[in-house]
């Protein structure tokens, strides 16, 4: 049974919804009011709208306008139009952008704009409509609420504000056909339930196992960004929980087993280091996820192939067969081949390449990986836990630890050394 949404806008002034004017970005501000100057519609939408009434600060702001892309162009000399599925505005200022989006309709007649597969999945989508009609095709109520800095007002079409006191995440309309227009809000829903700690509506839960296959008729380039956005949300743990059970896990990352502590505690690290504001990579947890993968099709080949061969061949294997569903950009394969081609090397304690992979630009990244692996049960961590004493010692104590180790490895090389043969002396005359 559909969502039940107001046909009647709530108009609240500033000293109902208490948002503060002076915290909205001044390059958004300056966006809607040349957009009115000129005679057009604007407000700011979405997330920005939503955080700000939670307390938050948004990172981005994205304004919603009656006027079209092109007409919006001519306002900013600045502004670039892109995408073709759904076109939009860039208004640039300095190294900012701010998004505008043209008020779009939820239903059209012309074909030529709008465009669904068999399936219900929305393939193109540029029907202009009005601020009503706009309100309507957005995905969720607490997503759907305008506000005008000029007046300070928020509208609100869909009981919006009502979700957020109550903080509950509901899609605008039937769920099912929300899902099928558009599979991604599946993991919009999971990662604003783990980001905000809002309750998934029992239809959302509901609609999980059935429509999580839809997933697959995702572009794989859009289902990178998407999944990016969970893994860097500051809450891929909790997002992660949720998700590793279901069908969605296996639509995304099939080869990823759902119990796996590694993943947990990598999703866990990532989380703490946004949260102390240091940086983060998407590429550390793909290549945490995909481990297990390569860890067996490195034995396998390993049977019958040299260490660096099967390494080369596990890894080329287990990336293609992500990349079928989820493409993994270039410069994030090569950060994952490095990590894992890494973990022999330090499990090794060679003392002779020990300053090199100290130098190589991805030892943090591998070093990390090989402790989280000993935390997670792995048997690296005495490996671990001397990577981690060597990088805290002073010099003469970095010395006498590879001492150590030239130490216990020189009887093993002796014991496999060949004696080396003495030449004869040719007899004389």
């Amino acid at each position: 049974m559909p969502n039940q949404v107001t046909q009647q806008a709530r108009y609240l002034n500033a000293a109902e919804h208490g948002l503060i004017r002076d915290e909205v970005d001044p390059n958004a501000i300056d966006v809607v009011e040349r957009l009115e100057d000129a005679g057009f519609q604007a407000f700011l939408v979405g997330g920005c709208v939503r955080d700000l009434l939670l307390g938050a600060h948004p990172k981005d702001f994205d304004v919603a306008t009656s006027a079209t892309p092109e007409q919006v162009k001519r306002v900013f000399r600045r502004a670039r139009l892109v995408g073709r599925r759904f076109r939009i505005a860039h208004v640039r200022y300095g190294r900012h952008i701010i998004e505008v989006s043209t008020f779009r309709k939820g239903q059209a007649e012309e074909e030529d704009e709008r465009r669904l597969a068999d399936s219900g999945l929305i393939l193109r989508d540029n029907v202009w409509g009005t601020l009503d009609e706009d309100a309507f095709r957005r995905d969720f109520t607490i997503n759907a609420l305008y506000y005008d800095p000029q007046h300070e007002e928020i509208i609100d079409f869909v009981s919006g504000l009502d979700d957020l006191e109550h903080q509950r995440l509901r899609f605008i309309g039937d769920t099912e056909t929300r899902l099928r227009e558009d599979p991604v809000r599946l993991l919009r829903a999971v990662r604003f339930q783990a980001k905000l700690g809002f309750t998934l509506d029992p239809e959302i839960e509901a609609a999980v196992p059935e429509l999580a296959e839809h997933l697959r008729e995702i572009p794989p380039a859009r289902l990178f960004d998407e999944v990016c956005k969970i893994f860097v949300s500051g809450r891929s743990e909790a997002a992660w929980n949720y998700l590793a059970p279901t069908r969605v896990r296996w639509a995304l990352f099939p080869c990823c087993p759902p119990d796996d502590p590694l993943v947990t505690l990598a999703m866990r690290n990532t989380d703490r280091r946004i949260a102390d504001d240091k940086p983060v990579t998407p590429g550390f947890l793909f290549a945490v996820v995909m481990w297990r993968d390569f860890q067996a099709r490195f034995d396998a080949h390993a049977q019958n192939r040299k260490p660096a061969e099967a390494r080369a061949a596990a890894a080329g294997e287990t990336l293609a067969e992500q990349q079928q569903i989820i493409a993994i950009p270039r410069r994030f394969s090569q950060f994952i081949r490095d990590v894992w081609g890494l973990q022999h090397r330090l499990e090794a304690l060679r003392p002779r390449t020990v300053a090199g992979l100290m130098e190589h630009e991805r030892f943090r990244a591998a070093y990390d990986f090989l402790v989280l692996r000993g935390e997670a049960g792995e048997p690296v961590a005495e490996a671990a836990d001397w990577w981690t004493r060597y990088q805290d010692a002073d010099h003469d104590a970095r010395e006498a630890m590879l001492d150590e180790l030239r130490g216990s490895a020189e009887p093993e090389q002796k014991k496999g050394r060949r004696r080396k043969r003495r030449r004869r002396k040719k007899p004389e005359g």
